[in-house]
């Protein structure tokens, strides 16, 4: 074979591994749990479940910012103080805040009640007022066979997160549309979202289903635990959201109608997904095998579609 043939060859190879499909990049390979994507000031933040730890992407290469062993880190949110709230998913969970570089501010391991995170923080927000929701999830093993899952809230200023919803099933992503007014978020198991209606206060009412996802697409294989994951919501207040054994990214309206559906090649482990400058890029963090113990993945980028 002649030298200019392999080297053809050799740089197939590369972009192949580097462009999984048209329009899909990878950013950041090798990572033991990938979610929590954050595009903020130019750098792409993201957390780790099984490397336990968050990590910042300048454009070139990756550094750790946070290594705490025992968290689990699942979620991760920037509040209006420029500090990071980090979801510990590990059982009894727990929530940490930290600065933008990876120090430990605090930690919270209890609710108001003094009551233990039992499940696993899985994923939390910031609302525009400077407060914050956080889901607590369940255990991941086997049959999912408790119904858990909670809503917590830490107003703006308080030191407590008190619970505002409880009997979910297996709570995971979550999310605030623009105006404030509604809450949205993932039951895992069972495959749907639901929406709240957020009071003054903080507290939810008016708990309804939003979306039932194996009614807007067909389920890629069939398992307790295909179903919603994290999500994030744009200026104009449609739901992107990542289907966990689905492999891909949904694009739904205010109103739960399906407008796109964006296919991950990366991997079917689709966690999360976060904005690009301008919202015209998405980052997705996607496990390649959701069966793999060590959840090995990635960061890719997409092009948003309007």
């Amino acid at each position: 074979m002649k030298a200019s043939r392999i080297f053809a060859l050799a740089v197939g190879a590369m972009l192949a591994a580097t462009v999984a499909c048209a329009g899909e990049i990878t950013v950041v390979s090798n990572v033991g749990g990938p979610e929590g994507p954050l595009f903020v000031d130019g750098n792409l933040y993201y957390v780790g479940w099984v490397s336990n730890t968050l990590s910042k992407w300048d454009g070139k290469t990756s550094m750790v910012l946070n290594d705490a062993p025992g968290c689990g880190h699942n979620g991760l949110a920037l509040t209006k103080q420029k500090t990071f709230l980090i979801a510990c998913t590990n059982d009894p969970g727990a929530i940490i805040e930290v600065d933008m570089t990876g120090k430990q501010l605090r930690k919270w391991d209890t609710d108001s009640n003094d009551k233990k995170l039992e499940g696993g923080i899985n994923d939390v927000v910031v609302t525009a007022n400077g407060g914050a929701y956080a889901t607590i999830f369940g255990p991941y093993v086997g049959l999912p066979t408790g119904v858990i899952g909670r809503i917590l809230y830490l107003a703006p200023g308080s030191q407590k997160w008190v619970e505002v919803a409880d009997d979910l099933n297996y709570a995971n992503g979550i999310g605030v549309s623009p105006d404030q007014k509604t809450l949205y978020v993932s039951q895992t198991v069972g495959n749907c979202i639901l929406k709240f209606t957020i009071d003054a206060d903080g507290s939810l009412s008016h708990r309804t289903n939003f979306a039932l996802l194996n009614v807007l697409v067909r389920n890629r294989v069939e398992s307790w635990w295909l179903g919603p994951d994290s999500m994030k919501i744009d200026a104009k207040g449609n739901i992107y959201v990542a289907q966990w054994f689905g492999g891909k990214i949904l694009k739904l309206s205010a109103e739960g109608k399906l407008l796109h559906v964006f296919k991950i090649a990366a991997g079917y482990g689709t966690t999360n997904v976060a904005f690009g400058e301008g919202e015209r890029d998405l980052y997705v963090s996607v496990v390649k095998d959701p069966n793999d113990a060590k959840a090995v993945g990635r960061i890719v980028k997409i092009p948003n579609v309007n």
